[in-house]
């Protein structure tokens, strides 16, 4: 994974759609302000409630007060003396501003501060209303220094009370109800009470619950956008989570599937990483390999490599034999590099290889058929220039011999010249069947009929040289596309040569197997013979070369032409004394 995923990792929490966020600031706003104003509300009204509780108790106080005081009053004056003092010293409570009682007029009867008696009181009121209304009722008046005062009224009534109830053992004349305008002992019951109560403690105690609601408003708001802001970081995370070990999982089947061999190693010299193509090359258990050290497990020439990328920085490219450590040489291509973190530091070492066998095979192969190319076009050639003196040569062979049929001795010489003109022809025909395209008609043919039939076009042969034939055919696979006169063609070649290497006898072997793999039909054709020599081996399928005395050397080369022209494969594996296996892979 290079700097940049890395970086798209990091960062993919802010990718997160603006509107989602957008959505969620729309929707936590009016619900954090709406609980924010319903609650200082709230805490008005409680406020309201309280204090109208307050002063309608110290109403009710005042009536119990004034109506006991007035059971004893002798007249007119001492029960305005009796209520003044009441209010006066009912008023001395801190958080009461005043305490007045007026008629219904507005004439101020008594008053918290006796300056202010017989002042009006109350015009913007409709007096007459309320002082017949047993019911609370308030308003917010504006003293002259600026503050609010909390001002509660109601019709006051100090002399109501239950008609002939017994008290003290007296029966008491009933009092009137306020809405009677009668006198008695010279106090009018048709009253007004006005009770001030000061809001500032009250206020204070609201406006600093106001400001305890919205610092906590503003706490839940932040923590709910701090809870939507971790949701969605953990999103994130789970998603980055999700997406690395889809990514790791990915780079590890790569890796591990890749068809070179990988190796990582670590800046200690420990094995980190090891895939099944470097064990299958190496001939180690991947899985046993991690943490070993590095000199256990991979060849001396990767260390020598290794060793010269310490104090480099460029990739070291190279193809080698290299030699294993259960003793097997192979062709290699080797590149080893630097790793390196987002730091710049080395982080250990990479090395990439694949056994070059198949490849080296096929650029033999390349180069043979280069080769085969250019003689195919020399000999074809050389055998029309041959051709035709041949064909004299031949005419006046043939004349001398008729001609000298009285004469054994020259009657046999020319005999002889027409035989090895004849000889040269045939050599002639196969150099010219060698060098022009082998034209092939493909259908499907029995492949064990092809077989059992070239076999026993053999047998005869086989029987005098007293070597055993064996034939093994699958059932799995019968009917293979191909030219089936060409294709015995090659079997025959091959059996003659199988033959001819074993002089004392031996076993030839024929053998049938389909190659699932590669969907492929493979013939292989063994004997007990004498073998090839390593060094002619790469040459047997070379026009003109042969290890026999009267060998032509085109057989395996027109041999190896048709496979190549049925798009086939044919190999050969050989022991010196041992024998031969030749190898053919057919398509079907």
């Amino acid at each position: 994974m290079d700097l940049k995923q890395k970086n798209l990792n990091r960062l993919s929490w802010l990718t997160t759609p603006p509107w989602i966020i957008l959505g969620a600031v729309i929707i936590f706003i009016p619900i954090f302000t709406f609980w924010t104003f319903e609650n200082i509300h709230k805490q008005k009204e409680q406020m309201i409630f309280l204090l109208l509780e307050k002063g309608a108790a110290l109403i009710r106080s005042f009536e119990a007060g004034t109506r006991t005081g007035m059971m004893g009053m002798m007249g007119m004056h001492r029960g305005n003396f009796r209520l003044q003092r009441l209010l006066t010293e009912t008023a001395q409570q801190p958080d009461i501003v005043y305490l007045m009682v007026t008629d219904m007029n507005g004439i101020i009867l008594a008053h918290s501060d006796p300056d202010k008696i017989g002042d009006t009181y109350g015009g913007d009121l409709d007096l007459q209303n309320v002082s017949r209304a047993k019911d609370l009722r308030w308003r917010q008046v504006e003293n002259r220094d600026g503050r609010h005062t909390f001002e509660i009224f109601r019709g006051f009534y100090p002399l109501q009370s239950s008609p002939g109830r017994m008290r003290g053992g007296m029966v008491h004349p009933p009092f009137y109800r306020s809405d009677q305008k009668l006198e008695r002992n010279g106090l009018q019951t048709d009253q007004i009470i006005f009770v001030g109560l000061d809001m500032e403690p009250m206020e204070s105690a609201r406006k600093e619950d106001m400001r305890h609601t919205l610092i906590m408003a503003s706490i839940l708001l932040l923590i709910g956008f701090a809870g939507i802001f971790f949701l969605f970081l953990l999103q994130a995370y789970r998603a980055t989570r999700t997406s690395l070990s889809r990514i790791k999982a990915f780079s590890d089947t790569v890796v591990e599937n890749m068809p070179t061999g990988l190796v990582a190693v670590d800046p200690g010299g420990n094995i980190v990483s090891f895939n099944h193509t470097a064990g299958t090359i190496l001939h180690v258990d991947s899985n046993k390999t991690l943490a070993k050290r590095a000199e256990e497990v991979l060849p001396y020439d990767f260390m020598n490599l290794l060793e010269e990328t310490v104090n480099q920085d460029r990739i070291i490219e190279k193809e080698m034999d290299c030699k294993l450590h259960d003793g097997r040489i192979l062709p290699m291509d080797v590149s080893i590099s630097k790793l390196a973190g987002d730091d710049g530091q080395s982080s250990g070492h990479v090395i990439l290889f694949r056994d070059m066998t198949e490849i080296q095979s096929l650029k033999r192969e390349i180069e043979r058929s280069q080769r085969l190319a250019s003689i195919g076009k020399l000999a074809a050639g050389v055998a029309h220039e041959i051709r035709n003196p041949l064909s004299s040569i031949k005419g006046f062979a043939t004349y001398f011999k008729e001609r000298y049929r009285d004469v054994p001795e020259d009657h046999k010489t020319a005999g002889i010249m027409v035989q090895e003109v004849e000889r040269l022809n045939r050599v002639i025909t196969q150099l010219l069947e060698f060098a022009r395209p082998v034209e092939i008609q493909k259908k499907s043919s029995d492949i064990h009929q092809l077989i059992q039939h070239s076999m026993k076009m053999i047998e005869g042969e086989a029987r005098s040289k007293h070597v055993q034939l064996k034939v093994s055919l699958s059932p799995e696979i019968r009917f293979v596309p191909m030219d089936q006169d060409r294709m015995n063609q090659v079997l025959l070649n091959m059996y003659l040569n199988a033959l001819e290497a074993m002089d004392e006898g031996g076993t030839l072997t024929v053998q049938v197997i389909p190659d699932k793999s590669s969907r492929k039909v493979q013939i292989t054709i063994s004997d007990t013979g004498s073998g090839i020599k390593d060094e002619d081996l790469i040459h047997i399928f070379d026009p003109y070369f042969t290890t026999k005395q009267s060998g032509t050397g085109l057989g395996l080369a027109i041999v190896h032409k048709i496979i190549e022209s049925h798009r086939g494969e044919v190999n050969v594996e050989s022991v010196v004394g041992k024998g031969t296996m030749m190898t053919i892979l057919l398509p079907y």
